[in-house]
């Protein structure tokens, strides 16, 4: 059976925690070949490398190298947010399609730079907002999208983390290096699932933002203190009129039942929907403490496969990957899957005018700092001129 080679760009804690069992361990396994793969960090790469016996002549610690050394037929980025950009375009430019770890990208220059070097080259980008295929958000999305609930008018939707996932200072650290929490904002790794789920659930454009941010508890931390933000409040107006608030932030204390605590409420004409998100598994106390278990999100199956919609989701895309590269994907399909909804440029446009909104803004002396209102359109017409009109 023919299957894709894949290029891993990036080994870091994402593939840690996920896609090791997609590549190795999941039902999408067999399809896939992974040829090699390429990270900065010798550790992190020897790491991967290792556990997978990949050898050493296919291990880099450049991108584009091993992109010119090996003969592939996708890669997957794995690297920061604020990275995504570069090493998808040089590997469309070079003829591979992509699958790329969410969000498109962090900011929507970078996201419209990504999707037009795809269109151009007639290859795909394919994004694994992996909460898509949460069975609940299916289900929510689709009674929605039926009309039962009647006209969107105002929803609450929170993702919070415990203090660990941030904390440079917790033994064993989870994804905090020290400067983690800096380099990354609980809206730009968090509030992109948020805003995501909701995007999809409605489908509406958003309009204007405003975000309120929260620097109070990591400064606090010790022996090494954090200057980034605990906790972010996202305020999005629809074009509809509808307001919705996505609050994120990872200074929970530790003792929460799970990682993220994270939940929903949608406030329609005709209705009214409560998503318990947090409440995904099933709970165990062990000498460790009482803990969520989200096997609806992974699940370690007794025969050695790992399932759940952090494999499907980004397994069926790599389907889908293979499916284009084979011929198969006609072009109404392919225009589905490049569309601004399906890549999350929507969701970039939020999160990245949600950014500005907190640089324009002011800090109080409770180092609470209070957002301006953002344009989206005007962003996006400053930022791609007449192309913005492909998204307006």
């Amino acid at each position: 059976m023919k299957r894709l080679r894949l290029g891993v760009i990036g080994t870091g804690s994402v593939v840690r925690e996920i896609y090791q069992y997609l590549y190795f361990h999941s039902a999408y396994s067999h399809l896939l070949s992974v040829e090699g793969a390429a990270d900065p960090n010798g550790q992190a790469l020897a790491w991967f490398c290792g556990r997978f016996g990949i050898p050493a002549e296919r291990r880099f610690d450049s991108y584009e190298e091993m992109i010119e050394r090996l003969e592939l037929d996708a890669v997957h980025v794995n690297t920061p947010d604020s990275l995504h950009c570069a090493p998808t375009v040089h590997a469309l430019e070079r003829d591979l399609d992509v699958l790329v770890s969410k969000p498109l990208a962090d900011t929507a220059v970078d996201a419209h730079a990504m999707l037009t070097t795809a269109r151009q080259r007639g290859k795909l980008v394919a994004v694994d907002y992996h909460k898509r295929d949460d069975p609940r958000l299916v289900d929510v999305a689709a009674r929605y999208r039926s009309g039962v609930y009647g006209q969107f008018q105002v929803a609450v939707w929170y993702m919070l983390d415990k203090l660990m996932v941030a904390d440079p200072n917790h033994e064993p650290r989870f994804f905090a290096s020290d400067d983690f929490a800096v380099k990354n904002s609980p809206i730009t790794f968090l509030t992109v699932h948020m805003a995501d789920s909701f995007l999809q659930t409605v489908g509406l454009r958003p309009v204007r933002i405003r975000a309120t941010g929260f620097s109070q508890k990591l400064p606090s931390l010790t022996p090494i203190p954090v200057q980034g933000l605990d906790l972010c409040d996202t305020e999005v107006v629809f074009e509809n009129g509808g307001v919705a608030h996505i609050v994120t932030g990872w200074h929970l204390p530790n003792t929460a039942h799970s990682i993220t605590v994270q939940s929903s409420r949608l406030i329609c004409t005709d209705g009214l929907i409560d998503l318990a998100m947090d409440m995904c598994g099933y709970r165990e106390i062990t000498s460790e403490g009482i803990v969520e278990r989200n096997s609806l999100f992974r699940n370690f199956e007794t025969d050695g496969r790992v399932s759940g919609y952090g494999m499907s989701y980004p397994g069926r895309l790599l389907e889908k990957i293979m499916s284009r590269r084979d011929g198969e994907m006609g072009t109404e399909e392919y225009e589905a899957m490049m569309s601004p909804f399906e890549t999350g440029f929507y969701t970039t446009a939020v999160c990245d005018a949600a950014e500005r909104s907190l640089e324009a803004g002011t800090r109080s002396k409770d180092n609470v700092i209070h957002g301006v209102d953002v344009d989206v359109a005007e962003v996006l017409k400053d930022e791609l001129g007449d192309a913005a009109n492909d998204y307006l």
